[in-house]
């Protein structure tokens, strides 16, 4: 508690206090809401973006460190981000595609990374979002990429290699599944909905407690909170956020297989909304490239980044649907363009590939 706060305060009087500290951050907040609009002006004369991520980080940042006590610094961030994302919106705000309906990880990935005032468009599929962004209907998209239990999702990366939208952000979001239903019972459960990936990370809990009910693979989790809530018979697998959503009992918890499951969902926009990211403390660098199919030539692409010193973090295949067994594959480096060892690395990687595409650089999540 503060030292400048005196010792023997009613609970009325501290409560007059809090009263008379809201209406002081009302006050400035609304201040600073007035700079905010003034900046959004002048970015609107300039045609330079309204959304930087990088500035956000460094505001939250500058305050973190500033922080006394005693809210914890994470707090913080939140309390900040959710400031800066209310200014935002005055000065222009950001259409943002996920997947839906409301109540959604991918939902609840881009609320992390933009604050709850953006103006969310709900997508069918990861397709639909990807188009949305591409189209110029929403400025920003989000998309599941990897799962740190079933790997990656395969059709993000599909769609990853025509879009003309490169990735500017993630999130790492940790997972917490749970059973929904209109009862508050496992009995006569006959089906249970959610998104495939949601049901292989959850298989081990419903082989065990739900054996005999159906496995229904539907949209999105969200879909399938939605879908148990017309009928008594089925469950949905989805965030305690659909069960407000949709109205249901969460009639288990954190019904995942593994503790710490975790998705990486991916930021992605047009390079005309907003360029690449300026180096952080810590970058990745996506890409996807194809090599003649030779003896070697796997083997080959390794050699460069050993040479100038840089971490592979991921690789992963996908057939090429040639009909000729050829494949591309998708690879995380560690580090931004912008260093010379990382620029080197990727120019003489370049030339080894018969199709090479820089996905995106971006401040990987914490």
């Amino acid at each position: 508690m503060s030292h400048d706060l005196p010792a023997g305060l009613t609970l009325a009087e501290l409560r007059e206090r809090i009263d008379a500290l809201d209406s002081q951050l009302l006050r400035l907040l609304n201040d600073r809401a007035l700079v905010a609009e003034a900046v959004g002006e002048l970015k609107k004369r300039e045609g330079t973006p309204f959304f930087r991520p990088d500035r956000v980080a460094q505001v939250i940042e500058k305050i973190q460190t500033a922080n006394p006590g005693p809210l914890k610094s994470q707090h913080v961030a939140a309390v900040w981000r959710e400031i800066m994302s209310a200014c935002l919106a005055l000065e222009s705000p950001q259409r943002v595609a996920v997947l839906g309906p409301a109540g959604t990880f991918c939902e609840q990935a881009a609320v992390e990374f933009f604050g709850g005032a953006a103006d969310l468009v709900y997508c069918a599929n990861f397709d639909e979002v990807f188009h949305a962004t591409a189209a110029g209907s929403a400025q920003y998209g989000v998309v599941g990429v990897e799962n740190s239990v079933e790997g990656v999702v395969t059709r993000s990366l599909d769609l990853f290699l025509h879009t003309p939208c490169h990735v500017v952000g993630e999130v790492s979001l940790l997972v917490r599944h749970n059973l929904l239903r209109t009862t508050n019972t496992l009995d006569g459960v006959e089906a249970v909905l959610a998104h495939p990936q949601a049901l292989a990370q959850c298989q081990g809990w419903l082989s065990k407690h739900l054996p005999h009910a159906e496995r229904r693979p539907v949209s999105s989790n969200a879909e399938g909170a939605r879908l148990a809530a017309t009928n008594p018979a089925w469950a949905g697998i989805a965030s305690e956020r659909a069960a407000t959503q949709f109205g249901l009992h969460i009639v288990a918890h954190a019904v995942q297989d593994d503790a710490y499951n975790r998705t990486r969902f991916a930021v992605i926009c047009l390079p005309q909304t907003l360029g690449t990211p300026p180096p952080s403390a810590k970058d990745c660098t996506s890409l996807v490239v194809s090599v003649p199919n030779r003896p070697g030539a796997v083997h080959d692409l390794l050699v460069p980044l050993k040479k100038h010193g840089v971490s592979m973090t991921r690789f992963e295949s996908r057939p090429a649907k040639t009909g000729h067994w050829e494949y591309y594959f998708y690879i995380d480096l560690d580090g931004h363009p912008a260093q010379p060892h990382v620029a080197q690395a990727l120019e003489e990687l370049r030339g080894l590939c018969a199709f090479y595409k820089v996905l995106g650089t971006y401040p990987v999540a914490a």
